[in-house]
């Protein structure tokens, strides 16, 4: 079958579902993209500047452009929407294209989270139909779930918060669990030089003010930063239990009994119930469907459900689709709320 006609035939199948067809701008600002994917995404962007020194680029993401739209139009209201069109990326290996034919479709400004995430992934599955396939996985996952489960952890806050925010950077996510595993951001030295005059002030009056701040304010500074819980050996601990966490798969009927089985068992204080699961079992035979903790590490912006379904063509592997709810994206564009959204690809 024609890419036209697979393209066609689904988005028919989008406008019957009250989806409304908009179209996206082709050239986005280049921060936009570089702020939610990093800077190393830089070399797969086809950027310039304007005659006002603007960066600019191609878009290489089909949602970031969507949710610009969502801006410009300024819609108050819950909405459905689709478009297809081309994104633009750079590839590393040479017979690679660097066009990405995609049709996307989004529920943004609904309170009706989890109602509006099974949709995204029945829509999803649907569309297969349209496709010519053998066999088929669909993997889901959550960030929302690794987020409360970090936060659960006896770790300081500094850490909780750098591995949330990092998690979907894979390989600098590495590198802070080492760097969690040795301690190596403290300067034991400092830590000497702070225990004396720790001792020092200890005979000072405590209404002394320093630099501002009174001998206690100080003191109880000085207190936490030398009873820092950050150990060698409670580091590796947690480190080696995140690792654990994030090698559970498992189909996806088995999701929540698995996961809280896996907290029970390291004395984690935390229990997911299957909603956060918007679908648990396989009602289309071909696809396989599973749940992995680690799934969510490649863009920036995902928050809860996040999903990607490839299919066995002749004997190739094909990524067909990807999807995932992203609340924090639209204001982190410019919008003054929160606007949750949730939403998928298709690759065609």
């Amino acid at each position: 079958m024609k890419i036209k006609n697979i393209s066609d035939k689904i988005l028919k199948s989008l406008n019957i579902k009250d989806f409304k067809y908009i179209e996206l701008p082709s050239i986005i600002e280049t921060n936009h993209i570089v702020q939610r994917s990093g800077e190393d995404f830089r070399k797969f962007i086809f950027s310039f500047y304007s005659q006002d020194g603007k960066e600019l680029c191609l878009r290489p993401d089909l949602t970031i452009a969507s949710c610009l739209q969502y801006l410009d139009k300024k819609i108050k209201k819950k909405s459905k929407l689709f478009y297809k069109g081309q994104a633009y990326r750079k590839n590393l290996k040479f017979n690679e294209s660097i066009i990405k034919n995609q049709i996307g479709f989004e529920i943004i400004g609904s309170k009706s989270e989890k109602k509006d995430d099974k949709e995204i992934i029945d829509t999803a599955l649907k569309s297969l139909s349209n496709f010519k396939y053998s066999s088929g996985t669909m993997t889901i996952g959550n960030v929302e779930i690794f987020n409360l489960f970090i936060n659960k952890l006896d770790i300081p806050e500094r850490w909780k918060l750098r591995l949330s925010r990092h998690f979907w950077r894979k390989k600098y996510f590495n590198e802070l669990l080492k760097r969690l595993e040795t301690n190596s951001d403290i300067d034991q030295n400092i830590v000497e030089v702070d225990k004396k005059k720790f001792s020092q002030m200890l005979i000072e009056n405590k209404n002394n003010v320093v630099a501002e701040r009174s001998i206690e304010e100080i003191l109880k500074r000085f207190e936490y930063k030398i009873n820092d819980p950050r150990k060698v050996s409670k580091g590796k601990k947690v480190s080696k239990l995140i690792k654990k966490f994030l090698r559970i798969q498992c189909p996806i009927g088995d999701a929540a009994k698995k996961l809280n089985l896996f907290f029970k068992k390291n004395k984690i204080n935390l229990f997911v119930n299957q909603s956060y699961f918007p679908i648990s079992k396989n009602n289309t035979s071909k696809i396989k469907i599973q749940f992995s903790t680690s799934l969510g590490r490649e863009l920036e912006y995902y928050t809860g459900l996040v999903f990607t379904i490839s299919i066995i063509y002749g004997k190739k592997n094909f990524n067909i689709i990807n999807g995932g709810r992203y609340d924090n994206l639209i204001r982190n564009l410019g919008s003054k709320r929160k606007v949750p959204a949730v939403g998928a690809a298709i690759n065609i």
